[in-house]
């Protein structure tokens, strides 16, 4: 297996997996329209172009042998965090693994790749939102060490959700 960070050039296969992840996450607790809805303006070339681009931004793919992506990470810091309530700290946005491969550590490997990028930039935390029926992804990220310490709206469509803010000191 190997990580690559993206650039430009890996524009589409992001789009593709970025659509394919998410609502493979999430179809079925949430209505159709409300998931073409948001899949259609949030992963829309243009938005993820605008990501690829800000360099607060970093996203990596999680490929195998046979250069399959497996996942993908999405990383943020200063303005491009998506709360401005942490200073000095980095955002986990996106951690995503295809069906196929779940339940093969790859989330351990990319939360790993959001560490040493943390350390690499001086962070004093690192922090995520996780919607609060995602048990899997809770209890994974609190096997991890962090905290709940809040939470957020996040959108689906016309469905306001609340996503857990959860934290972890570095």
């Amino acid at each position: 297996m190997r990580i690559k960070e993206l650039d430009l050039t890996d524009l589409n296969e992001l789009q593709k997996v970025s659509l394919e992840t998410f609502y493979d996450t999430f179809a079925d607790q949430n209505t159709e329209k409300n998931m073409q809805e948001y899949l259609a303006t949030s992963y829309k070339l243009e938005k993820l172009t605008e990501e690829l681009e800000n360099t607060n931004s970093f996203f990596y793919f999680v490929l195998n042998d046979e250069d399959d992506i497996m996942g993908y990470l999405k990383l943020n810091i200063n303005a491009a965090q998506s709360e401005d309530d942490f200073d000095n700290a980095l955002e986990i946005e996106r951690i995503y693994i295809r069906k196929s491969f779940q339940k093969q550590g790859l989330g351990k490997i990319l939360y790993n790749i959001a560490m040493t990028k943390a350390t690499q930039l001086g962070k004093k935390r690192i922090w995520l939102g996780v919607w609060e029926f995602n048990q899997n992804a809770k209890a994974f990220y609190q096997h991890l060490g962090f905290e709940f310490v809040g939470s957020h709206t996040f959108d689906v469509g016309d469905d306001p959700q609340t996503d857990l803010i959860m934290v972890k000191d570095i």
